[in-house]
């Protein structure tokens, strides 16, 4: 990648993440990456589509560093659930260099922008897919697709909560016992909370009581 543009990127970034794509000016990125302002419109355009290139290469770096994973034939849907709350709480819930990667993440999920389209494309999607066909194999075929996704949103809800309400929860409980909340902690009782949720689903239904 050409250097100056990969130094806009890393200019950018950071004041994209901290304050959002209309309150970063294109004078404030050209003057940390000490460049010319002519120097986005030759490599982006414009501001905009720098922005998106820079929540396209967040995204890409963190797949890179997190990729999906992958199971033998025959794993247990089970292990697989427990391997995917894992890989995604390695992903959301653990700081990563550079830290603007995650912060623009975040900020893109709770306040969506252009950049969104693609990056629901590139990467909420395809992790999606991934949790999708481990519940179709927890589940059984009578289970409705509304269901389904409901199940996944309440799963990616829980790791998520613990990225998106960290401050909250460090005020609540105090730094040590929040980082206690070790990975190993989380996945297990994650999966463990969401395996005995499916378990309710997919039991079949309880014969009414005789009068």
């Amino acid at each position: 990648m050409d250097d100056t543009r990969q130094l806009l990127m890393d200019s950018a970034g950071p004041l994209f993440a901290e304050r959002g794509f209309r309150a970063t000016t294109v004078r404030e990125i050209c003057e940390l990456a000490k460049a010319n302002q002519a120097a986005i419109n030759y490599h982006f355009r414009d501001k905009e589509n720098l922005y998106i290139e820079c929540v396209r290469h967040a995204g890409q770096r963190c797949l890179d560093r997190v990729p999906l994973p992958v199971w033998r034939e025959g794993t247990p849907p089970q292990e697989k659930l427990r391997d995917f709350v894992r890989m995604f709480l390695n992903r959301v819930a653990v700081d990563h260099e550079p830290d603007w990667h995650g912060q623009l993440i975040m900020r893109e999920m709770l306040l969506p922008t252009k950049a969104c389209v693609e990056f629901v494309k590139n990467y909420v999607r395809p992790t999606h897919g991934v949790l999708g066909g481990i519940l179709g194999e927890l589940l059984p075929p009578d289970v409705t697709e509304r269901t389904r996704l409901l199940i996944g949103f309440s799963i990616i809800g829980q790791i998520l909560h613990y990225r998106s309400a960290r401050p909250v929860l460090v005020m609540l409980v105090g730094q040590e016992t929040f980082q206690s909340f070790d990975v190993d902690t989380l996945t297990d009782h994650i999966t463990n909370f969401s395996l005995a949720a499916i378990a309710r689903f997919a039991a079949p239904a309880a014969a009414p009581e005789a009068p």
